[in-house]
């Protein structure tokens, strides 16, 4: 327990979080009823002044945290992970920056542990801490486990919230390739089929429920074609929902190779075409938070196929290449954010239009005042 004012400068990964967050990530042993109690007496001061709990911080604020505070919590300890749990880590990891690591997961690793899932991405994430004070890396989205490639895992509890509001928020533009069975009659379409937990499955399994489901898009292309026994599409999912792209397109009676799951017996191809699952996050296109120099910008990240579904794709006769030759997919649909931004900007300009039309009317009415009288 401290018996010592402390001051802390919010860095800029706490910009706009809130002060009773900022303190669960940086002085978790200080309950909350401490933080209300401080912050009603005046205790805690940014800059000097008052705060309540629910204030955001700005990066450069000075934060004081009066002595005392709750007993301590034991950290938790980092896992001990074996040789070759610390190479398996390493092959998969693709791009490190200050917020982010970025993976490209290998089919079969699940993302997270589970009943008899005890080798999952979750357990390896404490082979990217460098430091024993290095905050624990977190995931802010999800893959499935027979699904391969790019998996963003967010390196702060800053960043944890900025990413994990670009996924939540629809902005984050995901890309995925797919081989699937037959040929769809419409090359380039959009998939609009509400999704729902099948009864009867423990919620293990979904299905398509027009009256039920929640509201679920996904956009794709064709991009070649093997004759009519095969395509090579590429899924750009407009929703989230729990095995959306796999449903969608065992709906539209085109389910991906090697998803016995959702095509039953019709999902494998005859001849040497690999039985695993054949759905690969090609691509990922992010904004990214704010780093120590103040800068941002975009993360774009491409991931490789992995064996199996390179070797399919080479014996179906299908060029990678040929995806880069085709026009970009559609961008996704604004996030709610976006839209209401757009929405003041309007507001403001369709205001400053009607304050320059009643100036107009206002010079044109004017009445002439009286000559001036001559001397």
């Amino acid at each position: 327990m401290s018996q010592e004012v402390r001051q802390f400068t919010v860095a800029p990964d706490d910009d706009g979080v809130r002060l009773d967050r900022w303190f669960k990530r940086h002085l978790p042993q200080i309950g909350f009823a401490t933080i209300s109690r401080w912050a009603r007496t005046g205790q805690i001061r940014i800059d000097g002044k008052r705060v309540k709990p629910e204030d955001r911080l700005t990066a450069g604020q000075v934060l004081r945290v009066p002595p005392g505070g709750d007993a301590a919590r034991p950290k938790p300890a980092r896992r001990e992970l074996t040789a070759d749990q610390r190479a398996q880590a390493e092959a998969m990891l693709m791009l490190r920056t200050e917020a982010a690591l970025v993976l490209n997961k290998p089919p079969g690793l699940a993302t997270q542990g589970g009943t008899g899932t005890h080798n999952h991405v979750d357990g390896l994430l404490d082979a990217y801490m460098e430091g024993d004070d290095d905050p624990r890396p977190r995931l802010v989205h999800r893959l499935d486990k027979d699904t391969s490639g790019v998996l963003l895992v967010a390196r702060t509890p800053g960043s944890a919230a900025f990413f994990s509001k670009r996924f939540s928020g629809r902005s984050a533009k995901k890309i995925y390739w797919a081989l699937v069975v037959g040929v769809p009659d419409v090359a380039d379409g959009t998939i609009d089929a509400p999704l729902a937990k099948q009864p009867g499955s423990g919620g293990e399994k979904m299905h398509v429920d027009t009256e039920n489901g929640q509201p679920a898009k996904t956009r794709y292309r064709v991009i070649d074609r093997a004759g009519n026994r095969a395509a090579w599409v590429e899924l750009q999912p407009l929703t989230g929902r729990t095995h959306q792209l796999r449903v969608h397109m065992a709906a539209i009676g085109h389910p991906i190779v090697g998803d016995g799951k959702y095509g039953g017996q019709d999902a494998f191809l005859t001849g040497s075409i690999s039985r695993k699952m054949h759905l690969h996050a090609r691509r990922l296109i992010i904004d990214a938070p704010k780093d120590a120099q103040g800068g941002g910008g975009t993360l774009d990240v491409t991931a490789e196929l992995p064996e199996h579904f390179a070797t399919s794709m080479e014996q179906l006769g299908f060029d990678p290449a040929m995806s880069e030759a085709l026009p970009e997919s559609a961008p996704p649909p604004p996030s709610r954010e976006a839209k209401k931004q757009a929405a003041r900007q309007h507001a403001k300009q369709y205001r400053k239009a009607r304050r320059g039309e009643r100036r107009g009317r206002g010079a044109a009415t004017a009445k002439p005042g009286p000559k001036p009288k001559k001397r």
